[in-house]
């Protein structure tokens, strides 16, 4: 199985480094962290903690929108171009050719997140050597917030995986993507909001409702580390782990079920 899964992988992987969408993508992206050197100096008291939070701003919206085009036509765009005929017709099963699309997806937003983060270290280091801050850069922080970003849009890419498996079109696996991230990242706050006092006036319906919507949908808030990263403060090691286990729980269950709908899907 291995023998045939890491020529699809690498296969999979070069198809994605000649798109050009991609490309421009990340190449806008770059110049967008190239640009936070200057940005920062609005800030004249706080320009390296300015210049940390806006490059790990534009490396996260850089991952959302590779995550989108990526996952969302990369089974869509092999139906359509009956790709897929042909590949499955070789004795393999229909789960090593979706496990080889998630995990050449994975890698090369591991590649996204590396690119972008040595960007970054480039650029923090010249926005914080122009105006000295009386702490250290906070690395090791940094490092883990680009991590913690590149496994949040792993997370959301299973989601497109699945809804590809689902849709016949590129836009339900897009706009169902971009939905389940506005809601996942709201999901914490929503819900410490009705388990506060200032839910008391809801109904017992809304509540569990939204409860349940909190527990199925994924909490992207786990993988937020911005603040820890942007003062330095200290990080448990049980978040991370906790944070770790989540990840791998949650993106192997929405694997499963691609692979369970994809099995069963008609193909034309």
């Amino acid at each position: 199985m291995l023998a045939l899964l890491y020529p699809l992988l690498i296969q999979n992987f070069r198809g994605i480094l000649r798109d050009r969408m991609l490309h421009a993508v990340l190449a806008s992206g770059l110049g967008i962290l190239l640009l936070v050197p200057s940005m920062s100096t609005f800030s004249m008291r706080q320009v390296q903690e300015l210049s940390i939070t806006l490059s790990l701003s534009a490396i996260s919206i850089v991952l959302l929108l590779v995550t989108l085009l990526l996952g969302s036509s990369s089974v869509w765009r092999d139906i359509e171009k009956r790709y897929t005929n042909s590949v499955l017709t070789l004795p393999m099963p229909r789960s090593m050719y979706l496990v080889g699309k998630f995990l050449s997806f994975c890698l090369f937003l591991c590649f996204c997140g590396l690119i972008l983060g040595l960007c970054a270290v480039v650029v923090i280091m010249a926005a914080s050597a122009q105006y000295p801050s009386g702490h250290s850069v906070p690395w090791g922080n940094i490092l883990l917030s680009v991590v913690a970003l590149t496994l949040k849009y792993i997370l959301l890419g299973s989601f497109t995986l699945l809804l590809s498996t689902l849709s016949t079109s590129f836009f339900l696996p897009f706009f169902g993507a971009l939905a389940i991230y506005f809601a996942g990242s709201a999901s914490q706050e929503v819900y410490e909001y009705i388990s506060g006092s200032l839910g008391e006036n809801l109904s017992p319906t809304v509540i569990n409702t939204i409860k349940g919507a909190y527990y199925l949908l994924p909490n992207f808030s786990a993988f937020d580390y911005q603040v820890q990263a942007v003062y330095g403060l200290t990080i448990s090691m049980s978040r991370v782990v906790l944070m770790g286990g989540y990840f791998l729980i949650y993106s192997g269950l929405l694997l499963g079920l691609a692979i369970w709908s994809f099995n069963r899907r008609q193909l034309p």
